[in-house]
């Protein structure tokens, strides 16, 4: 269960550091939101090429080609990640990150009820009242700090 404390400490670390270091510049806070929305997505890219086998297992049988999929959306993730830092791209790659979250977050349901994969989701659908609210701020940092 590990997995989703590394995920909200990426996500919000800078976040905290810069209000932190300027409570009241606004500008800093946008930096550090992004920066950790920016390394939360470079995170979920690295698990598609570090832990491809539990990421294949976490997909239902009937999805085709699961190894080229897993590895495709792995690297989606980081193109994502780049595209947040480059200005001229951050509000559509900040969309598509909420589009990628809710979609994926399908997977993250069938995984927990099959338990499957890593991450906590051998707890089953206890993992949910973990997975289901960070999803949700998730989407909501992508949304804040990139839209």
């Amino acid at each position: 269960m590990r997995t989703p404390v590394i995920i909200l400490l990426l996500l919000t670390g800078p976040w905290l550091l810069a209000q932190g270091l300027s409570p009241t510049d606004m500008a800093r806070a946008q930096s550090g939101g992004l920066a950790g929305l920016v390394l939360a997505f470079t995170f979920f890219g690295i698990g598609h090429f570090a832990m491809t086998e539990q990421m294949i297992d976490m997909l239902p049988p009937w999805v085709p080609a699961r190894r080229a999929v897993v590895l495709l959306t792995g690297v989606l993730e980081f193109a994502l990640a780049i595209a947040l830092v480059i200005p001229a791209t951050r509000s559509v790659a900040g969309w598509t990150c909420a589009a990628v979250l809710v979609g994926f977050f399908a997977v993250n349901v069938y995984a927990s009820f099959k338990r499957r994969g890593g991450g906590g989701h051998d707890w089953g659908p206890l993992y949910l009242l973990v997975r289901s609210p960070l999803q949700v701020l998730l989407v909501y940092w992508c949304l804040t700090f990139s839209v």
